[in-house]
């Protein structure tokens, strides 16, 4: 790969990334919220070496200062993004609280196998507390984090502080951390928010919707979707003017969560997943100028019995593209199957790779399957080294060369609660899969678990995998 001696932070474009070196750690937030254990949720440090003694062992854990923040998702001060700028490195990663609205920032500069908070100036320990966002940018509930190549940090945000929609984006110093106030204009937020990519030879963002907090906060209610609390568009920003200039509804588009552009910076294509519809959405540019979304992938619910509904949606809770932008993959929670798609003509992916591990369906568990369109028979239940997986693949991270996907299976602790109550019990766990790269295909590391079951304070709930030096959902380039 290319390394020069005045470089920033992470690699000069996608494909010189996929020639870095294989991955040795991986960061997770552990989430004790809605568990029964009264402690703080915490960021482990897992080594996945397999050269190393410690293989697959959490080698460190850092506990937030507060209890009940829903770590959720991570992200860099800087990354790829800042490639040009010999000034910047890779060295803190940011925590934003799902529930709680706090921002903490961790040092894996210092020592990346055992990180520490970020300490700054004379403050004893750096945290971004929730009355700073409130008083500051009107928002709360914050969600995703990327890095500009301004040098700020983004976060995007689900909630105004009483738990109403607004989505609404957040900027931080990428130095101090500090607070500088919103990225949109004043009035300007969407009126739900998620998860954001931004493509700037485009001049575009786009941004999705999951619901108000007061609505998914607690849990699932079929009713709250009658009632159209949940979202179902997405938006198109100008990047430079930091304004709306498209909301864009989905077709069979409920819950849009996960959204990638392609890698690729001069790509105007990128795919957003839909949870409850189970559909994959493909938006592009348009010749004009516009932006249009088609529904290019549609997984089909299953009749059954036992269950919350009488008919089960696979809901589809993340997405990943691989860094040569040819591969899709996609996790079905509730049906339990993971998915590779070649994507190399857009509008119409091909389906690779299958894999199921675990999910609702399994054989000999609460839920008969009474019409499948897709399957003969329910899946059997995972067991690796011995445990039977509780839950279904949820979050997941890809290595650089597209060889090895890695997958937790908590989603959010409430509807961790609801949908599989073992994963509160028993805990979540890590997966590893080896990925055909050739002619696409998906086989399970039967030698890879990372139990958090067996955690010292009890089972954890953990979430997103990030690798210290970057990864495929972590870094954008310019």
């Amino acid at each position: 790969a290319t390394k020069c001696g005045k470089c920033g932070p992470g690699y000069p474009t996608p494909l010189e990334a996929m020639k870095g070196p294989r991955e040795e750690i991986v960061y997770l937030p552990c989430i004790y919220r809605n568990t029964g254990t009264e402690a703080p949720d915490y960021l482990a440090t897992v080594d996945i070496d397999p050269k190393s003694p410690q293989y697959c062992q959490v080698i460190h854990r850092l506990p937030m200062p507060n209890l009940k923040d829903e770590l959720h998702h991570s992200g860099w001060n800087a990354c790829s993004s800042c490639f040009g700028d010999s000034t910047k490195s890779r060295n803190k990663l940011v925590l934003p609280c799902l529930m709680s609205s706090r921002i903490y920032v961790v040092d894996v500069g210092s020592d990346p196998r055992a990180p520490k908070l970020h300490k700054a100036c004379a403050l004893p320990l750096l945290v971004i507390e929730a009355e700073d966002i409130h008083a500051k940018c009107g928002l709360g509930y914050v969600h995703t984090s990327h890095c500009l190549a301004s040098g700020e940090v983004m976060v995007s945000t689900l909630g105004d502080p009483k738990g109403n929609g607004k989505g609404g984006f957040v900027l931080l110093d990428g130095e101090t951390f500090e607070v500088k106030g919103t990225w949109e204009q004043p009035g300007g937020a969407a009126p739900l928010g998620y998860d954001f990519w931004y493509q700037p030879r485009h001049n575009v963002m786009i941004s999705t919707e999951w619901a108000a907090p007061n609505v998914f906060r607690d849990g699932f209610n079929p009713a709250h979707v009658e009632a159209g609390l949940y979202g179902s568009h997405i938006h198109v920003w100008d990047w430079q003017r930091h304004e709306i200039v498209q909301t864009l509804p989905l077709q069979d588009g409920l819950i849009p969560l996960e959204v990638r552009f392609l890698h690729n910076p001069d790509a105007a294509h990128g795919f957003v997943g839909c949870a409850l519809s189970s559909t994959i959405q493909h938006f592009y540019k348009n010749q004009g100028g516009t932006w249009s979304v088609e529904k290019v992938i549609q997984v089909p619910p299953k009749k059954v019995k036992g269950w919350l509904l009488p008919e089960m949606p696979s809901l589809i809770t993340d997405i990943l593209l691989s860094l040569d932008d040819r591969f899709l993959y996609f996790s079905n929670w509730l049906h339990g199957d993971l998915r590779q798609y070649d994507i190399s003509d857009p509008h119409r992916p091909r389906l690779t790779g299958q894999l199921f591990l675990g999910g609702s369906i399994v054989k000999g568990g609460p839920v008969q399957v009474l019409e499948d369109q897709e399957l003969e028979s329910q899946p059997e239940p995972l067991v690796v080294k011995g445990k039977r997986v509780p839950g279904g693949p949820q979050m997941i991270q890809l290595s650089l060369d597209g060889k090895r996907l890695y997958i937790t299976t908590s989603l959010y602790s409430a509807w961790d609660k609801q949908f599989y109550p073992d994963l509160i019990r028993e805990g979540s766990v890590m997966l590893q899969i080896d990925v055909d790269t050739i002619k696409g295909g998906l086989k399970l590391n039967p030698n890879f678990l990372v139990d958090f079951g067996k955690e010292p304070l009890g089972p954890a709930l953990a979430h997103e995998p990030r690798y210290p030096g970057g990864d495929c959902s972590s870094d954008i380039w310019l």
